[in-house]
């Protein structure tokens, strides 16, 4: 009997190819040839899913065209087994400290670092995607000039001879908090001292610098009793979301042993992530934030009379005043007069020193407003010699943006260093892209005296060159970066300096300072009394515009080619893909405008069109639009999604006019109020937990024939017995703020599918995890009741003017119960021994009648390929490509079409605990085994475990919240789900606001 000797001769083989043939019919249109051994090894690899297996070797010439063995394997590097290497994520906006996780060699997933003090293990959305733009085909592989493909060497020769006769050469950036970057720019310019370094960042903080003498300043929320914010979204988008939110939960958690928690006032415009998660919220127009922050000084520093008064103020006021020293008021005005007077009130209450750390200040906003206006004249003015543009695209993201494209190709010398030929790149005579963060040495200090380091996870997948590097070459300077890192660290660390570097490249954070002196502090801009004169003046008309940044896309647009962002739902509208115009419910009435109708928007000769969304919580006669959207050159996946609004920033009142035209929104969720139905979410206040916690959450019965009995009593199903194991979860409402990091987290870690616009209007998203966001109604109807009499009902469907909003996590609830598991004809959903609803994906036939017996309505049916048909290449663009599958997990099937799929609570990661605990001949200890939903949020509002071991989390938290906070939702159809929720607790006493009704 003959055998195959290896894969080599199978692949080969004439039997073989002819199969391959006849069962794949894309092997025909590879190789018309007759010859069946025309198929090359490449192309049977294709067809077999290898793909891309050998990213560990990428290099310059990848992606890699092979899958090779490993004949000299790396020592750190074992087969599928998972490295973790602390980096950093900062995109000039958002800071994270990360674990990056490599399956043989190539990262596939991003984990908060729990060895930051800043982000202590959180993750933002957008840190949670960003290990997918590695993979982005749609980044310049190559340096260019004038466009066209050229060598390094080349392109150094021809820079370096223009830059001695340049004149004034402009570094134009966002801001950059990494101390050797800074030192290689210093370097650069000294070679050449017409240099100057213009910071500027799309949602600015100049006002608040200005404000504070050139300082900003960090923020302690944990320490607060009582919070008012104006405009600030600091949950979601202001300067510091992810430490701030773990710092906002810490004074949100209640339970037997702490029945206090924080008060927080939000006074805004459009209905924010922070402002969603207020107890007290109150929509003002932009016009009217100055006054707010004058009545608001005027209470606290006993000033004069305030021409805005509101009872919800005046009691912010005294509670501020009852709380000195433990309270905190922020403001996201870029307003310097406005920031002015928020920090005298700071000053005033005595929080500076608590809540307000002018010693240790942020660095994460750094952008000068004046210094980049002064600089785009002079570039238009042809006042500057060279740019280089460095991850900056102004010519998108300025105001000016188009007066700049106009002069960008006069200039004598432009430069890129962005990842691709964007909207500013694609003007410049030369392109020199810079690594991806995930392939580079860098440093960054966020915080003086707080350190991060970025290490590369992955060999460089392109023919790019640290911008650093770029730099300090032109410079004369030919030493690495990674060098140029480690000596600027001596004087650091110092001591056993080897030592000490290992351990920083180890942990990624240290603690001391890479930044030079801080200068001393200058005097304040203005006073208090000149900043409440301004503001004396100011009054609006007409109708008020406000541009604001989304917690997935970013204002800069920078994330605009990631399809994981796109299509995260916003936590608030639940949108994705685009921007809208977000009108109140008032003005829609009025203007006879329905949601979808594309609006046209004026302001200062400058015009968009938007399709209107209704959106509760806006103030009346306001409008508001989302930076980021609208690139035209960011690739398949970002172009022309939404409009953008960056030419619109600084313009206070617009015009709208309708087109007749009809864009429909694709919202992820259309039902907004939970109309009554108190088992699916509950929430109660404060002061109803105080006087009896034990009445907060409502538990409904069932009638039967023997009278009324909790739902445990009856049921049609036996009970498991769970004799080693049992997986549950439980979820506090109070900390849970919708930010959707848990989202993107379950979307990389299981290799969950993104649909495009168009799916998501059909209702065919894939998202195994969802937030659901609802809204309070106090709307009312008139109706006849069961006797034929009139009678006022709510009218549940209709959310409030100014609703609270409530969010609640909702995945696959694995019940005991499971009704799924009755209904499949063939057993492809069953239930484990250890409590988990399992799916076996290659035996599913897609009846769906699972889905359908869902209460809970979690499954998702996957009606297309949508990794590999065609028709979605534009939407999955990155994943379409052998290069972007491999940020999949091997560790997850990618179901195939016609499958159903839902949340399986991370199975892979629970078999790998329970793997590890085996091979040490123990039981898996609490905390080793982690969902990746629960390991990304930055709030650990969802806390995961086995609820058999009487020592975990959960089982403390269940045993301690039992009979007090801890529901299931719809617990009157008894499924008996393993997922728990916790009522969330609002701090806003009706005794304080009888117009706030108590759940």
């Amino acid at each position: 009997m003959k055998y195959w000797k290896g894969i080599e001769e199978l692949e080969n083989s004439p039997e073989f190819l002819q199969t391959a043939f006849s069962e794949f019919a894309p092997m025909k249109d590879l190789h018309p040839s007759s010859d069946p051994t025309a198929a090359p090894r490449r192309d049977f690899l294709k067809l077999m899913g290898f793909g891309v297996a050998a990213a560990a070797l990428a290099s310059c010439e990848a992606p890699v065209r092979k899958a090779i063995p490993y004949l000299n394997k790396p020592e750190e590097v074992d087969p599928s087994i998972a490295n973790f290497y602390a980096s950093t994520y900062f995109n000039g906006a958002d800071y994270n400290a990360v674990l990056v996780k490599n399956r043989d060699g190539r990262p596939i997933k991003l984990e908060g670092n729990p060895e930051s003090p800043i982000t202590r293990g959180g993750l933002s959305a957008r840190a949670q995607a960003a290990v997918l733009n590695l993979y982005d085909g749609g980044r310049l592989q190559h340096f260019a000039i004038k466009g066209q493909k050229s060598t390094p060497e080349a392109l150094d020769r021809e820079v370096m001879s223009k830059l001695g006769s340049a004149g004034r050469i402009a570094i134009v950036s966002p801001t950059i908090i990494s101390p050797s970057t800074k030192r290689a720019i210093a370097e650069f310019a000294n070679r050449y001292p017409g240099t100057s370094h213009v910071m500027y960042d799309a949602q600015s903080a100049s006002g608040l610098l200005q404000a504070n003498s050139g300082v900003l300043p960090s923020y302690n929320f944990e320490r607060a009793n009582v919070i008012v914010s104006l405009g600030a979204d600091f949950l979601g988008t202001w300067i510091s979301p992810v430490e701030f939110a773990r710092q906002y939960a810490t004074t949100r958690k209640v339970s037997s042993e702490k029945r206090t928690m924080s008060r927080h006032y939000q006074f805004e415009t459009a209905m924010s992530l922070t402002g969603s998660n207020a107890d007290v919220r109150v929509p003002v127009k932009p016009s009217e934030l100055g006054a707010v922050a004058a009545a608001l000084y005027n209470g606290i520093a006993g000033g004069g009379s305030s021409s805005y008064s509101n009872p919800k103020l005046t009691k912010a006021i005294s509670d501020l005043q009852a709380n000195r020293g433990a309270s905190l008021v922020v403001s996201g005005s870029n307003d310097p007069a406005v920031q002015t007077l928020v920090a005298a009130i700071n000053q005033t209450l005595g929080n500076v020193g608590t809540t307000v750390d002018l010693a240790a200040p942020s660095m994460v906003r750094q952008g000068d407003d004046a210094r980049m206006n002064a600089l785009v004249e002079d570039i238009i003015g042809g006042r500057i010699g060279g740019v280089i543009f460095y991850h900056a695209n102004p010519v998108f993201s300025h105001p000016m943006g188009e007066k700049l494209k106009a002069a960008i190709p006069k200039l004598g010398l432009s430069i890129s260093f962005n990842d691709r030929l964007d909207e500013t790149g694609s003007l410049c005579q030369y392109a020199a892209p810079d690594h991806h963060w995930l392939e580079s040495w860098n440093d960054f200090e966020p915080k003086r005296g707080f350190l991060s380091l970025a290490q590369p996870a992955i060999t460089p997948l392109f023919s790019t060159r640290q911008a650093q590097e770029t730099l300090l070459r032109w410079a004369g300077n030919n030493t690495t970066y990674y060098n140029y890192v480690r000596n600027g660290w001596r004087n650091v660390l110092g001591g056993n300096f080897n030592a000490a570097w290992d351990k920083a490249v180890h942990d990624g954070v240290a603690m001391g300072t890479a930044l030079a002196a801080a200068p001393a502090p200058s005097a304040a801009a203005m006073s208090a009394a000149e900043a409440l004169g301004q503001l004396g003046s100011a009054k609006g008309s007409g109708i008020e515009l406000t541009v604001y940044e989304k917690v997935g896309l970013g204002a800069a647009g920078f994330e605009s080619n990631n399809p994981f962002l796109q299509e995260l739902p916003d936590p608030v509208s639940k949108a994705t893909w685009g921007n809208y115009l977000a009108v109140p419910r008032k003005m829609a009435v009025e203007q006879k405008w329905e949601q979808g109708d594309v609006i046209k928007v004026t302001g200062n000769g400058k015009t968009i069109e938007l399709p209107v969304l209704i959106q509760p919580g806006q103030a009346n006669g306001t409008v508001s639009i989302a930076l980021g959207y609208g690139r035209e050159m960011a690739g398949k996946v970002g172009d022309k999604v939404g409009a953008n609004a960056a030419p619109f920033m600084g313009i206070a009142t617009v015009t709208l006019d309708k087109t007749g035209a009809n864009s429909p929104i694709a919202q992820t969720q259309t039902h907004h109020t939970i109309m009554d139905r108190s088992q699916v979410v509950q929430e109660n206040s404060l002061a109803n937990y105080i006087k009896d916690p034990k009445k907060v959450t409502e538990y409904e019965t069932i009638v039967t024939p023997d009278g009324a009995e909790k739902p445990s009593k009856v049921s049609l199903w036996q009970d498991y017995q769970y004799n080693n194991h049992h997986w549950g979860m439980a979820i506090d409402l109070n900390s849970c703020i919708g930010c959707g990091s848990c989202v993107i987290g379950c979307q990389t870690e299981n290799n969950v599918a993104v649909v495009g616009k168009q799916e998501v209007i059909n209702r065919r998203e894939m998202h195994w995890m969802r937030i659901d966001r609802y809204y309070s109604s106090d709307a009312h109807r008139t109706d006849f009741d069961e006797k034929g009499k009139l009678a006022t009902y709510a009218a549940m469907e209709d959310p409030s003017e100014n609703p609270q909003v409530i969010f609640q996590p909702m995945m696959c609830q694995h019940c005991n119960h499971a009704p799924c598991e009755t209904v499949c004809p063939v057993l492809a959903t069953t239930h484990s021994s250890e409590g988990l609803n399992q799916m076996t994906y290659n035996r599913c036939v897609g009846t769906r009648y699972c889905a359908n017996n869902c209460p809970y309505k979690v499954r998702r049916f996957n009606w297309f390929s949508y990794y590999s048909n065609e028709k979605f290449e534009n939407v999955n663009g990155h994943m379409f490509t052998d290069l972007g599958r491999m940020v999949l997990n091997p560790d997850v099937t990618v179901r195939a079409r016609g499958v159903m799929e839902k949340c399986s609570m991370c199975v892979q990661r629970i078999q790998l605990g329970k793997l590890e605990a085996k091979k040490q001949k123990r039981r898996p200890m609490d905390g080793e085994v982690v969902t990746a939903c629960a390991q990304s949020c930055p709030t650990e509002a969802i806390v995961f475990g086995d609820m058999r071991d009487p020592e975990s989390r959960i089982s403390k938290l269940l045993k301690r919240e039992d009979g007090e906070r801890a529901f299931h939702a719809l617990d009157t159809i008894n499924v008996q789900p393993n997922i728990t929720y916790l009522t969330k607790i609002r701090n806003a006493a009706s005794e304080f606001f009888p117009e706030e009704k108590e759940a």
